[in-house]
């Protein structure tokens, strides 16, 4: 068991690597063509929204699944991130606040974190349910065998993420003193409540399997409501200055929910 739950960590910690990765650019210019940016965050809402359809709910589907306990869960999922947006409405942190690696200000960023991040990291943990590591259908990798679905969870969240940490790298990229790998770093930590929020979710759902239904709702209600409420006015916003900003973010989503389309084939 603990194999596992070390297992889903890994999957959480590498998609929070994926917001250190959105900062690499940076380590050669100070800023990232705004074209490239609003495409990139609407590829993260194209693959957001494909994963939650094509993905979890395609899956519940799949292990036929009682659909009002699914559609249960998709308005818990949304509920849960109303809730976090209210919990940390008003609260205000800049990225230096943790390059600066101040520890009472970490410390307080990072429950403001864990409440933003905490439904990614749900995505991620109920994807891995039916995680084999003797076998069965799945994907070789590492000398692992993992489910396909969290698989693609994992990768999708990660490139959901590179956007995010590119808003992070940004104004920390202008900041005398702040080395390349401290900006990496301090992206990485914004997503660390992830990995923690992929163990707690895939334990819960493995101790309570017969509401499975209920968690790939509720992953993916939260996703979906992500995409609507975060990622796409993210990408509105950072289109607002680009011409055809809007048309670059549209090309960005599409690409996002294309990618994803595979995904039915292989489930």
């Amino acid at each position: 068991m603990l194999q596992e739950f070390v297992i889903v960590f890994v999957a959480g910690f590498i998609t929070a690597l994926g917001t250190g990765v959105g900062t690499v650019p940076l380590f050669w210019a100070r800023d990232v063509s705004g074209r490239i940016d609003v495409l990139l965050w609407g590829v993260a809402g194209g693959l957001m929204t494909s994963a939650s359809l094509f993905g979890l709910l395609f899956e519940a589907y799949q292990r036929h699944s009682d659909p009002l306990l699914v559609a249960g869960g998709v308005i818990a999922g949304v509920l849960l991130v109303v809730a976090a947006h209210r919990v940390i409405d008003g609260v205000d942190y800049q990225p230096t606040d943790i390059a600066a690696a101040d520890r009472d200000v970490v410390v307080g960023v990072f429950v403001v974190l864990f409440v933003h991040s905490f439904p990614e990291g749900i995505a991620i943990g109920v994807s891995f349910v039916g995680l084999d590591l003797l076998g069965g259908p799945g994907i070789d990798l590492l000398g692992l065998h993992l489910p396909v679905l969290a698989v693609v969870m994992t990768l999708a969240i990660a490139i959901h993420n590179i956007p995010e940490g590119v808003a992070i790298g940004v104004p920390l990229r202008r900041q005398e003193g702040i080395s390349n790998w401290r900006m990496f770093w301090a992206a990485v930590a914004t997503s660390l409540p992830q990995p923690v929020g992929a163990v707690l979710a895939y334990y819960f759902v493995v101790l309570a399997e017969r509401f499975l239904g209920f968690g790939y709702g509720l992953a993916a209600g939260a996703m979906l409501y992500l995409v609507v409420a975060d990622i796409l006015p993210e990408g509105l916003d950072a289109g607002s200055a680009v011409p055809n900003g809007r048309a670059w973010l549209a090309v960005g989503t599409a690409l996002g929910v294309l990618a994803m389309l595979p995904l039915v084939v292989v489930l």
